[in-house]
């Protein structure tokens, strides 16, 4: 560079700080009017509610969460029921019944002498059953077989906790290639 290019240069940066030191007088006077302005805002937090324990006078009457109270609302309701209906807990389950009812197929049939198997279908696997077979996670038997459809009686628990029947059948599936 030049001498005179740095004389230029030099006389524009004193010239721009020259510029830049002047009196800001009229800057600290509105900053300092609105400050007298202004008001801050503070919200006021509402009381904490305070909590009451509740106590529970009545030592003399049953504990509502006393789970003797719960068994025995099941043994009058069970002394209620006249049916007498009930699954058998004891007996050896079998295949179909790990599967529910609404998961499971029916596929075909297979005639013998004096017998009828119908062919279901569960998680991919063909099962043969025929009547007096359990099926379904309700305690469901097989009642009747036709060439279109199975038949089962199940055995389920209604609101009121009673065992009742329903009749279920499962309709023959056609294939679709």
């Amino acid at each position: 560079m030049t001498p005179i290019r740095h004389l230029i240069l030099a006389v524009a940066s004193v010239t721009l700080v020259a510029g830049c030191s002047g009196s800001n007088d009229e800057l600290r006077q509105w900053m300092a009017d609105t400050r007298k302005e202004m008001k801050p805002v503070t919200a006021t937090l509402a009381e904490p509610k305070t909590f009451e324990p509740f106590l529970y006078k009545d030592q003399n009457e049953i504990d509502p969460f006393d789970p003797g109270k719960v068994a025995n609302a099941l043994k009058a309701l069970s002394a209620k029921s006249n049916s007498g209906l009930a699954p058998d807990l004891n007996r050896r389950r079998e295949p179909l019944e790990g599967f529910p009812v609404d998961t499971i197929t029916m596929v075909g049939t297979l005639q013998r002498p004096n017998l009828r198997y119908a062919l279901l279908r569960a998680d991919g696997v063909i099962h043969q059953v025929k009547v007096g077979n359990y099926i379904g996670q309700n305690f469901g038997i097989v009642t009747k077989i036709d060439e279109n459809e199975v038949v089962l009686k199940e055995v389920v628990q209604d609101a009121a906790g009673e065992w009742v029947e329903r009749a279920t059948t499962l309709q023959l599936q056609e294939n679709k290639r």
